[in-house]
């Protein structure tokens, strides 16, 4: 598990998108598991939470968009 004191989306995605699968903490948002390079919602999930999971999934979906253009 991979602890962030702070949150930074593009160093996340990229933690993401090497490791594929696992569970990160990012200060004030708490525990965030992924599987095969996406971030997993989960119901009782905060707004906050939900709206940094979208942000993630959707840098993610940006970049492999970019990389396949290559």
């Amino acid at each position: 598990m991979r602890m962030f004191p702070v949150y930074a989306p593009k160093l996340i995605v990229k933690h993401a998108r090497i490791f594929l699968s696992g569970v990160i903490w990012v200060k004030d948002l708490g525990l965030l598991e992924f599987d095969k390079g996406r971030f997993l919602q989960t119901k009782k999930s905060l707004p906050k939470v939900k709206q940094a999971i979208s942000e993630l999934n959707a840098l993610i979906e940006l970049q492999s968009q970019q990389y396949q253009s290559i």
